[in-house]
Formats: structure tokens, sequence, C-alpha cells
């Protein structure tokens, strides 16, 4: 069975949306994208550690807009060229209602049972899946208990408003910390795997 990762970008409130770029997802008037930039530091070997090894992506359809604008476009000497090498290269599956419009090379559409769709690729053999941005979509994962693992690298800021990471439909899950480790700048890097269901005082 494939291992099903969520990493993510997340701010002190649970905010996930826009962390990379003013423009990246303004959905809903969020004016503050681009947050994470400011403590961008060593913090982020946990997420580079991750495209190391065969990888395929889960996403969703506006962040799957969103890079295939731009990955596909990163210049040959730019610094960010291996990762859109890895990017450009993987399979990506796509939560999507348009699946007649996928641009980007090796993109497919999961169909219209997103949930059964992951449960079969989880099934099969293949590499490690990888969600990137798409809160909807995990959300939608996590209600469905198809996460394995969360690496979480948590900036010490407060947004207030924003997409979050976690809703109410988030099945109650424990996760085992792995490993975590507190970076030059502040950010706390995390890697929880998942433990099973969640253990309550006895009555």
């Amino acid at each position: 069975m494939r291992k099903l990762i969520v990493p993510a970008f997340v701010t002190l409130d649970g905010v996930i949306q826009s962390p990379g770029s003013p423009d990246e997802d303004t959905a809903d008037g969020f004016t503050h994208g681009g947050w994470f930039w400011p403590y961008a530091d060593e913090a982020t070997d946990a997420m580079e550690a991750l495209f190391q090894h065969p990888f395929e992506l889960l996403l969703g359809r506006r962040t799957y807009d969103g890079f295939a604008s731009f990955w596909p476009e990163v210049a040959a000497d730019s610094p960010l060229r291996g990762t859109a090498d890895l990017f450009n290269a993987a399979t990506k599956h796509v939560a999507t209602h348009r699946p007649d419009v996928l641009p980007w090379d090796h993109s497919q559409a999961l169909g219209p049972d997103v949930i059964a769709a992951v449960r079969a690729l989880k099934q099969s053999d293949g590499p490690t899946l990888l969600t990137q941005g798409s809160s909807e979509l995990v959300k939608q994962l996590l209600a469905a208990d198809l996460v394995d693992e969360l690496i979480l690298i948590v900036v010490p800021i407060l947004l207030g408003t924003g997409k979050r990471l976690f809703d109410d439909r988030a099945l109650p899950t424990a996760f085992r910390l792995a490993s975590s480790t507190t970076s030059s700048k502040g950010n706390v890097a995390s890697h929880y795997v998942r433990e099973g269901e969640l253990r309550v005082a006895p009555m």
C-alpha cells in the first residue's frame, strides 16, 4: 500500500492559504499571500527531503492551475529548476470538475468520486502520494481517514483569516510525533505518523 503524506506550511492559527506569493490564492478576499517568505530558512529542508524520493502529486484544481502556469515556465538557470524538473516529470492526480482541461504533462483527473479514486491509488503499486496546498482536497482526505503522515512547518504568526488545514470534518485520529526541529527563524518542523484511533480518558 502506498503512503499518502500531507506536507504544509501553516500559521499558528492553522492557515495554509497562499504562503508563497501575494497572488497565489486570493479567494475570499485573502490579502496576506506570501506570508511564509519572511520566515523562510532551513526549515524548508523538511519539505525538500520529500522530493528526493519517487513521488506522485495529489492536487486540488486551484493548486493545479497555479502550478501548471508556473512550474513548466521556470527558466533553465533558475534556482528552482531542480524542483521544477521533479514536478514537471511527476504524475499529477487532480480533483477537478473539468477533466478535459489538464494541460500540464503527466496529469490525470481523479474522476467524479475523488475519495474512491484515492483509495484505489493507495492500494496500487507506485511511489508515495504527496499533496501540495489543495486545502479543500486535504480536508476531504482527512475526513476519509486516508492520510498516513503529516509534515507541518508551523510559522510563528497569526493571520486571523484564510483557508485552514483542519476543519470539523477531520476524523478523530491519533498521530505519533516522529521528529520535530526548531529553525533559526522560529519555525517548528514536525513529522507526524498516523497511529490509530483517538484514545480518551476512561469513564
